[in-house]
């Protein structure tokens, strides 16, 4: 009888948010990514002849939510469910390292590493936790959350928290997919500014 009743609690919410949660594994029509707004120039990413300098961008952190290749809808402070055929095309960590990457070239940043293997020693760390990279039900946004961590040469460390919101979002793929990219594109361009600054 306790199942019977989960599952109709599982199928009204389904039905409440107007069919934006999968709970099948049909595949996707397609797959979603992070892109910059605008691109670095075709030289930004091989900018210095040494380590003085070089800043290496690593993989965030994530919660369990955010390690898979689904995006997350949170229904209210206890439900998590994942948005109807909206697929990342690999983990959201990884797209943000990247995007975080190339918003530091495009910022002139210098010499960025933000690939798992290479032969160079950066000389400052940029790292963190990517707290949330999904929709929020309740008020029709996207929300991307980054707090983000700045290891100087020195061994300094600076903490700071990132957030971007896009409120009136549709609950499909084909709405919260391009704000997402909005919102996370502005989250990288405020971790930018806030790592080559120094503030």
């Amino acid at each position: 009888m306790k199942t019977m009743r989960n599952f109709t609690a599982l199928a009204a919410l389904g039905l409440a948010l107007g069919g934006c949660i999968s709970l099948g594994s049909e595949p996707p029509e397609s797959l979603i990514t992070l892109s910059p707004i605008a691109g670095a120039s075709g030289d930004a990413a091989m900018t210095g002849t040494s380590n003085a300098g070089a800043i290496a961008v690593l993989t965030p952190e994530v919660p369990a939510k955010l390690n898979v290749t689904r995006v997350p809808v949170h229904v209210s402070d206890t439900e998590i469910a994942y948005l109807q055929d909206a697929v990342w095309v690999e983990k959201p960590s990884r797209l943000f390292r990247r995007l975080l990457g190339e918003t530091l070239r495009m910022r002139g940043a210098g010499l960025v590493l933000d690939t798992e293997d290479t032969p160079t020693v950066a000389t400052r760390y940029v790292r963190g936790t990517l707290l949330d990279m999904g929709y929020d039900a309740p008020s029709s946004s996207v929300v991307v959350r980054f707090d983000a961590m700045r290891t100087e040469e020195s061994g300094a460390v600076t903490a700071r928290r990132f957030e971007a919101r896009e409120s009136g979002i549709a609950p499909d793929a084909a709405s919260v997919a391009p704000a997402l990219n909005r919102a996370a594109n502005r989250v990288a361009g405020e971790v930018a500014d806030w790592v080559i600054g120094g503030a």
